[in-house]
């Protein structure tokens, strides 16, 4: 008679058959296939990110290329389909590259190509380590099928961490965003950082390998089993945790976000800059539309295309704008005053008082390669894609900023937002963030939302609500638990009156410990790991 375990291993079967199936298919292909599959396997892992979501597709990406590592004959072998992989994954995720290189397509247009094939293979380099990393550890023990997963999601996300600092950062496109379209989801950021949703996020992907284990019974289905409960449980304690998410709003605080929606081509020509500001102007002076009238009057990233530090009549028209006792925040490139040293460029954000005077300024202290400054200047010749010749200089002092009428702010432009655990300055937290950009680089694509999803997530990590102003959008004001309470949609040009929301009381513990939440996170699985694969091995 057949035993009940016997029983179990045979309902199993047929449902991972067809699994185990595809497992062989992917295995058998050689050669250039086999870098093409491997390729294909990261573009398909990229369609999960936002704003496309399809979350499901992490599954056949993440065990597809694992499957790889494991088939692989050598370390060399599974790092050069790591590359692939990584060449696929990045080209597919930043493909919107391309729309800045074809603002000025007469100068730039030619290098499109080789900006989007040149940053994947640079940034394939992670994934490369990765599967090197895995391969090498794979071929050093007895390894179960439940460990090599959870080796492969600690080598991945701390392959992606390093991405976010090493060579001036860029932590842009971590696989925890793939959670942005679920608000209950997201809220795991406030405890464990984007890095540890990633950390989760590649475990339950890699946990569907399991079904294609020729041993095992029932059991070979608890991995992903425990992957799909994981993700229920994030959810309910995210919407559990969503239900008592009001912190309210800032008494006697009205903003007023001015999106102008110039298209990037025609933003700097000089004779169309005059009429730009008188644009932003008129715009700011229009009637409330609130009921309430603003307070502060807010314009995007380098939304004045002039040097604000020598330009007095321009600061007595920009004033007009200013609410009485408020003030005009807006963006704008300072430089060196004549015989003031050394010429220097700036990408700024100034406040600027009805009476016409600068009452604060910050310089953009994490700059854009390429797009700010040049690299290894002496040896790259050609011009960075930003208007002027001069390569910007990189800020000194610190994010928190104190404006009149206005909670303490940190104060951030572009993509210094994208940075995880790096959007405040401890000594001086800030009560709120203001990030100015924008995003007419990258035209009608995805690059926009995946900068709005970095806001969102910051909001969640820090407690503090983010208010994001873009030259085309996407323009909004996220509360302290990464929700949009009002925005402005890309390509769409007006203007949003609306209330500042409260921060939380105290930080979540993700913005009082930042990433060493994220490297307890890795030693606590890898450790488990081990653990639990010395565990079956003495059996």
């Amino acid at each position: 008679m057949q035993s009940r375990d016997s029983d179990a291993a045979g309902s199993v079967a047929p449902r991972s058959q067809w699994v185990r199936r595809l497992h062989l298919c992917l295995i058998s292909v050689d050669g250039w296939r086999r870098y093409g599959a491997s390729a294909l396997l990261g573009a398909l892992g990229a369609a999960a990110l936002p704003p496309v979501y399809l979350v499901v597709l992490l599954v056949p990406s993440f065990v597809g290329f694992l499957w790889l590592i494991e088939d692989s004959r050598s370390v060399r072998a599974a790092a050069v389909l790591g590359w692939w992989f990584g060449v696929g994954h990045f080209a597919a995720g930043f493909y919107w590259v391309a729309h800045s290189f074809l603002v000025d397509s007469a100068r730039y247009g030619w290098m499109a190509p080789f900006a989007i094939f040149g940053m994947a293979a640079g940034l394939a380099v992670f994934p490369m380590i990765t599967a090197a990393l895995c391969r090498c550890g794979f071929s050093s023990g007895r390894w179960t099928a439940v460990t090599r997963m959870m080796m492969f999601a600690v080598a991945w996300t701390a392959l992606e961490w390093v991405r976010g600092w090493i060579f001036t950062g860029l932590p842009w496109n971590l696989v925890g965003t793939v959670w942005a379209f679920s608000d209950a989801v997201s809220q795991s950021v406030a405890f464990i950082g984007v890095y540890g949703l990633s950390l989760l996020s590649v475990l339950g992907a890699v946990s569907f390998a399991s079904l294609a284990e020729e041993a095992g019974g029932r059991s070979r289905a608890a991995p992903a089993m425990a992957a799909l409960a994981m993700v229920a449980a994030i959810w309910a304690g995210g919407a559990l945790r969503l239900q008592a998410g009001d912190a309210g709003s800032v008494e006697g605080v009205q903003l007023r976000l001015v999106q102008p929606n110039i298209a990037q081509h025609l933003k700097w020509k000089p004779e169309l800059r005059v009429g730009h500001v008188r644009h932003l102007l008129e715009m700011s002076l229009r009637p409330p539309t609130s009921g309430q009238a603003p307070t502060h009057v807010i314009w995007p990233e380098t939304a004045v295309p002039f040097n604000l530090s020598n330009e007095p009549g321009l600061l007595t028209a920009l004033g007009t704008a200013a609410p009485a006792g408020g003030l005009l925040i807006t963006g704008a490139p300072r430089a060196t005053p004549p015989g003031g040293g050394a010429p220097q460029a700036w990408n700024s954000l100034h406040a600027v008082t009805s009476d016409g005077e600068l009452a604060a300024t910050y310089d953009k202290v994490r700059l854009v390669p390429f797009g700010e400054y040049v690299p290894l200047r002496g040896v790259l010749s050609f011009g960075k894609l930003t208007e002027g010749r001069r390569d910007f200089s990189p800020g000194t002092q610190g994010h928190t900023l104190a404006l009149k009428g206005l909670p303490p702010v940190s104060a951030l432009i572009c993509f210094e937002i994208i940075f995880p655990g790096e959007v405040v300055d401890s000594e001086r937290r800030p009560e709120w963030i203001l990030n100015l950009t924008n995003d007419a680089w990258f035209g009608q694509s995805a690059g926009p939302y995946q900068h709005l999803v970095t806001a969102r997530l910051r909001a969640i990590e820090q407690g503090l609500p983010v208010v994001r102003v873009a030259n085309t959008g996407i323009s909004g004001i996220i509360d302290a638990y990464g929700r949009m309470t009002a925005q402005l949609a890309l390509g769409e040009e007006g203007v949003l009156d609306a209330g500042l929301p409260a921060g939380l009381d105290r930080a979540p513990p993700y913005g009082r410990y930042g990433d060493w939440i994220t490297g307890l996170l890795l030693i606590l699985v890898l450790g488990v790991a081990m653990f639990m694969n010395r565990r079956v091995i003495e059996r």
